[in-house]
């Protein structure tokens, strides 16, 4: 019993040590996110030659949506160069056969290459494309991705500082209106962009290169070491071997480009699991690194925290899995730990204050903040899988995030080929709900209040990340029978 206790006060501090740093970040960005005007969009003098790589396996529902974007880009044919990196299995590369044919006619620079294999994944796509490229600036969009017209126009001029090696825009969204479940990613995605991101900049902190609506120089990547595919994310390790390098990250806040987001639960998981553990995978890459380098020690200590950031998922299983034998033995340690959950305040105010710099009303936000932070604890089962393997050093390939192109809730995607089977954590997740709810009645008749508020969120969190499991499990169902039928109907 001791040594669950121990565990459990292990657990606690390590949550409130990450929730005071988002607590501090938030804090930074309010000092600029209320009390500014948008900077007037710059102009770019001398327009350097721009390579623009788009990444793309198996995109069919939105590669054509992201090429013609690319395209309409206003900056010269001559100093504009765009490169598919297709590593395709199916019918998406004839789709990007036939848009760059179009394309090519209006005297636009885009080609197609093609591998014949998937090594290195995302991270050798780059890697070999960077050899057919010209530019001096590479610019880097996922296939969900629509770009504006003027985004070079708005992002070059931050690289006439020449000590930054790389410009990340903010992620915008296509479709978070569609559902619950997109509100809420977007609002989660939104608290990193607005805040998180804006906040490190401020502070002139390690960040990260977030994959793609942004742009990287050349020279940087070469002299950081190039894309290398030994994590899940190689945008986050390169991201961190340049600033070690002495190279800078410009974060723009109001360059803003919109991006589709997984409609499909399996997806989201499927995304998160990717994320956690090539966070993971980074941090146990360059811990050492970080600590051993001329970096202040708060820009160490804020990087090793952002790096492991994801390890507050594994903690909050442990806090609520050894909940149960502290309670039933009435433990002190369950009173000492519930002073940490005071900092549990740093994530909701984090997503409260970006919901309100873009002017949500109140009544709004409440909703959508106990939406996000249900869905946020009921992942803690499948990121808490994500981040053990990475520790363990259990290998796994590059899984893309499906794709459906949808941007109104009307649109079917159930019957797409791209559509995931079930996560097997929903049992899981399922279990957690019970056990969580068990501990919530055990409190409310045990005069444990303190602990009423966080057990609400577990049981809340897993009953609805299981609800909505089951729930698209049964509308694809439901769907593909539907399919199948209207199929054999046309064939009589």
């Amino acid at each position: 019993m001791t040594v669950m206790k121990i565990i459990y006060i292990i657990a606690a501090s390590l949550l409130a040590i990450y929730g005071l740093q988002a607590l501090f970040l938030t804090l930074i960005a309010r000092r600029v996110l209320f009390d500014e005007d948008p900077p007037s969009p710059p102009v770019a003098q001398d327009l350097p030659t721009v390579t623009v790589q788009l990444p793309v396996y198996n995109e069919r529902h939105v590669v054509r949506r992201l090429i013609d974007a690319v395209a309409a880009f206003d900056w010269p044919r001559d100093r504009l160069q765009i490169h598919i990196l297709d590593d395709s299995t199916d019918d998406t590369s004839q789709i990007i056969a036939r848009s760059i044919a179009i394309h090519q006619q209006n005297g636009i620079d885009i080609a197609q290459f093609q591998r014949t294999d998937r090594k290195g994944y995302k991270a050798g796509a780059l890697r070999e494309g960077l050899a057919h490229a010209h530019g001096e600036f590479l610019a880097m969009f996922d296939a969900d991705f629509v770009p504006p017209p003027d985004f070079l126009q708005r992002t070059v001029p931050a690289f006439d500082d020449p000590s930054v090696g790389c410009v990340q825009a903010r992620w915008g969204h296509l479709n978070s209106t569609v559902s619950r479940l997109t509100q809420a990613q977007s609002l989660g995605i939104d608290g990193h962009f607005i805040v998180e991101q804006r906040a490190r900049h401020e502070l002139g902190a390690l960040l990260n290169f977030n994959g793609t609506a942004g742009l990287w120089r050349r020279s940087c990547i070469e002299e950081a070491g190039g894309w290398q595919e030994d994590t899940l994310t190689e945008d986050l390790d390169l991201s961190y071997r340049a600033q070690l390098q002495g190279w800078r990250i410009a974060f723009l806040p109001h360059v803003v480009v919109p991006a589709e987001i997984p409609v499909s639960v399996d997806a989201f998981k499927r995304q998160q699991f990717r994320w956690a553990k090539g966070s993971i995978q980074t941090a146990k890459k360059l811990f050492i690194a970080v600590l051993g380098s001329s970096q202040p020690l708060w820009r160490k200590a804020l990087g090793i925290a952002h790096l492991t950031g994801y390890a507050v998922h594994p903690l909050m299983l442990l806090n609520l899995l050894f909940l149960l034998p502290v309670m039933t033995s009435f433990s002190p340690a369950l009173r000492i730990a519930s002073l940490f959950s005071l900092t549990a305040i740093g994530p909701p105010l984090m997503y409260w204050t970006a919901m309100r710099s873009q002017g949500i009303p109140v009544r709004q936000r409440i909703r959508w903040l106990a939406v996000l932070l249900g869905l946020g604890t009921g992942l803690s089962v499948n990121n808490s899988r994500a981040v053990f393997e990475a520790i363990l050093g259990v290998r796994s390939a590059f899984k893309r995030t499906p794709k459906f192109a949808v941007t109104r809730a009307s649109k079917d995607w159930h019957t797409s080929a791209y559509v995931l089977p079930s996560d097997p954590t929903v049992w899981a997740e399922i279990v957690l709900a019970v056990y969580a709810n068990t501990l919530l009645i055990f409190s409310l008749f045990n005069g444990f209040w303190w602990l009423l508020p966080w057990l609400s969120l577990y049981a809340c969190g897993y009953t609805y990340i299981s609800y909505l499991s089951m729930r698209q499990a049964w509308e694809k169902r439901g769907a593909l029978r539907h399919h199948l039928a209207t199929v054999r109907e046309a064939g009589d």
